[in-house]
């Protein structure tokens, strides 16, 4: 039997089912090589390039190698160091026509050093703070020999009770667009091929962060204007950056299942975007499509999948089954498995892995003595970006920053909580590396001063909730309890207080309570919690509140009690110095919330771009027969934007250079921003636009740009923005994306609520 050798493709001549190759295709050439590569491919050889297999007790490795040897597997996940992956691309390369595996990994928020989390990223507003987070990650993540991430996860998220609310970027669309084109070039750097990179695959596509009631996996559904002009523009943003792939969302859309859209996936994401890369399904949601009730068997689930142009089938065993016998009996066509086919070699060409399948693995001589080691990890820039990223909501006489001479008391389930201060999807980060408050604290105040910590409560009181909380962790439970009652806890933790000048307690949320499935329908602090609060308010002393959560939480209540709350978010392994930082003034926060903090779960969704309504709340007005809920407060506790500083910031003389605007003109908004106060310090200087009136209803106001600006005590700066017509365009009923002619008013502020306006006419 004679062998051809095709740039280290051996093709067996005698195969009835190979086309044999005529003349090598040039590398350089992707589609031409592509195609050439797959004349040489049996039936079974394409289906196996669909299977994206998820290390695990279900399949061992032993199991798994030989798979990837028979030509039965395009790639895999969850194993991410150089000697897990090499012996896998070993026996790739052992496979009759050696085509390289991919080995992907959930990289959102840092890789071995943990960045913040997402929701945190955007609250820096800093997009090259955001971008470094990127771009680290990605370098640790290839250093480690992975490929490709499922990342950044765009999803618009105005629902706080949903537990995945932690890994967006909050609930504005031009907010969360930016910053998923930033991400897909931080991850992607000069180039999804080169070895210090990894190819991004924006998730969840799509819709997934508006499921109903905030129950995670739930169903959607949405108008189509709603749908194009608030929840898909970060999708089209993370692809026009480049993204090579995309992760399809677990829910429904209007009926049907992400899974199974071909309007979503052909028309829309193809047709409409000119999307050419990547599509994986979610964990096991082609098989999911029978529980959803659109498919009677695996068979016309593999079926819908792979009709709707779902690429590869995230472990899930149908495509395996399904597709010959679909073929044969001619319900699929064979150019529904060649376009998978050829998006997954296209893939691993763009990744670089044709051209060296070993391009992150490396050399076994070169693999690091310990992977864990200090030297891998990027402790500065973790800092720094994890003190951009904290937001202070209250600092009542100047409580803060507090003096390192001053006798604290730090209390709190989570003072000492490493492995919650990385929060969830925190990749290969360990807990032990994490640096925690009392840890950063201490370390602050040196020998100037003794901090008295007691834990004062534990996370939960609910036993419940606790057993949630430690059901996924098989090794060891990841909330442990203090076993004393609650009372004693409080008692320590008020004795503590009393022998303090100053209470700083670190409450909120375990990172489990903000994760993936564990919706809330409560966004209280943990009643335990709340016990503690007010024991502390009633010594006396003033109270630091420094809340560590996934999403906003109800801290009306809390928002009384507190003379300063600083919130951190799940700050990373560094959250700890970063928290220091700003607590004792060696850094003047300039974080701005991403997301509305409701005053209560009753509000939701509460979130600062809603439509103009015939009834507006007014305040300071008769509530009667206007939008509003009588029994509370009308508007947030904290408003999308809001953030305060250590120093004062002003803006004046807002001025427009003209009261007209030309469709192909241009027109500047400028506005006087001043630090008056007495330290150096950063603000985000916020542009809203309101389309006064339109062919159909318009949001109140749009952020449509934005500045971080650092300014030294007493400076001031002009600020400018350029306003073009493309700023004003929206999906009207017709889904035709366009101005209209008309009034625009120009709102300027340091959030959303607390600005200065001016208008203009498009001619």
């Amino acid at each position: 039997m004679k062998k051809l050798c095709l740039l280290g493709l051996f093709v067996s001549l005698a195969s009835p089912t190979v086309l044999a190759a005529t003349t090598p295709a040039p590398l350089e050439n992707k589609d031409a090589f592509v195609n050439n590569l797959m004349k040489q491919m049996t039936l079974d050889e394409k289906i196996g390039q669909l299977r994206l297999i998820s290390i695990g007790p279900e399949m061992p490795r032993e199991m798994i190698r030989k798979e990837i040897a028979a030509g039965n597997i395009g790639g895999t996940f969850n194993s991410i160091t150089r000697a897990e992956n090499r012996p896998m691309q070993d026996a790739a390369m052992r496979s009759r026509l050696k085509i390289p595996m991919f080995f992907a990994y959930d990289v959102i928020h840092g890789h071995r050093t943990i960045f913040p989390i997402p929701i945190a990223l955007a609250s820096s507003w800093d997009m090259d703070a955001i971008g470094l987070s990127g771009r680290i990650a990605a370098k640790e993540a290839a250093a480690d020999s992975l490929d490709i991430t499922f990342a950044p996860m765009v999803d618009v998220s105005r629902d706080p009770r949903w537990g995945r609310t932690s890994e967006g970027f909050g609930e504005d669309t031009y907010l969360v667009s930016r910053i998923a084109g930033v991400m897909v070039k931080a991850f992607q750097g000069a180039g999804a091929n080169t070895a210090d990179s990894i190819m991004a695959s924006v998730k969840h596509f799509a819709l997934y962060g508006a499921v109903e009631g905030g129950r995670d996996y739930n169903v959607v559904d949405m108008s189509p204007v709603k749908m194009y002009q608030d929840y898909l523009p970060p999708y089209r943003a993370a692809i026009d950056a480049g993204a090579g792939g995309v992760m399809v969302a677990l829910n429904s859309i209007n009926g049907v299942p992400a899974t199974a859209d071909t309007w979503l996936m052909n028309d829309l994401l193809r047709t409409e975007w000119g999307f050419k890369g990547l599509a994986v399904s979610d964990h096991g949601a082609i098989f999911e499509l029978i529980k959803h009730g659109v498919a009677r068997d695996g068979r016309e689930a593999a079926k819908l999948a792979i009709k709707a142009g779902i690429h590869m089938s995230m472990n899930d065993t149908l495509y395996g089954k399904e597709l010959p016998g679909l073929l044969k009996a001619g319900e699929i066509q064979q150019g529904d498995i060649d376009n998978a086919v050829r998006a997954v070699l296209g893939a691993k060409y763009d990744m670089g892995l044709f051209n060296d399948p070993y391009l992150r693995i490396g050399k076994a001589e070169d693999d690091p003595v310990d992977t864990y080691a200090e030297s891998r990890l990027h402790r500065a820039e973790a800092r720094d970006v994890a003190r951009r990223s904290l937001v202070l909501l209250k600092n009542q006489g100047e409580t803060l920053p507090l003096n390192k001479t001053a006798k604290i008391a730090l209390v709190g389930p989570l003072a000492k909580a490493p492995i919650d201060m990385m929060g969830s999807w925190a990749a290969a980060g360990r807990p032990a590396q994490s640096v925690t408050l009392f840890d950063g604290m201490t370390r602050a105040l040196g020998d100037q001063s003794t901090l008295i910590y007691a834990r004062g409560a534990n996370i939960t009181g609910d036993k419940k909730v606790l057993d949630y909380l430690n059901f996924l962790n098989f090794d060891a439970p990841e909330v442990v309890d203090d076993p004393r009652s609650a009372q004693v806890l409080i008692d320590e933790a008020v004795n503590a207080a009393k022998g303090a000048d100053v209470i700083v307690a670190a409450v909120g949320e375990s990172r489990g309570m903000s994760h993936e499935s564990s919706s809330r329908t409560d966004l209280n602090i943990p009643a335990s919690q709340r016990d503690l609060i007010k024991a502390l308010k009633a010594t006396g002393r003033p109270l630091v509140l420094v809340l560590m959560n996934g999403r906003p939480l109800s801290i009306l209540e809390e928002n009384a009690q507190a003379d300063a709350i600083l919130e951190t978010w799940f700050s990373g392994t560094e959250g700890g110095n970063a928290i220091a930082d700003v607590l004792f003034g060696d850094y003047n926060p300039s974080g701005k919330l991403p997301i509305t903090f409701p005053r209560s779960v009753g509000q939701i969704p509460t979130y600062y771009n809603h439509l103009s309504i015939g009834r507006p709340f007014t305040p300071g007005k008769p509530g009667n027969y206007t939008s509003q809920y009588f029994d509370d407060t009308t508007g947030p506790l904290f408003p999308f934007g809001f953030g305060l500083s250590y120093t004062q910031f002003s803006l004046t003389d807002m001025a427009l250079s003209s009261t007209t605007l030309n469709k192909t003109g241009k027109l500047d908004a400028s506005v006087m921003l001043t630090n008056t106060g007495k330290r150096d310090g950063e603000a985000v200087v916020q542009l809203y636009i309101q389309d006064v009136t339109g062919s159909m209803i318009r949001p109140v106001k749009e952020l449509k740009n934005f500045q971080k600006i650092m300014l030294k005590a007493g400076e001031q700066k002009v600020v400018h923005f350029t306003i073009t017509e493309d700023d004003l365009k929206f999906f009207n009923a017709q889904l035709k994306y366009a101005a209209e002619p008309g009034k625009f008013n120009v709102q300027i502020g340091l959030d959303s609520q607390d600005v200065t306006q001016q208008s203009f006419e498009l001619l």
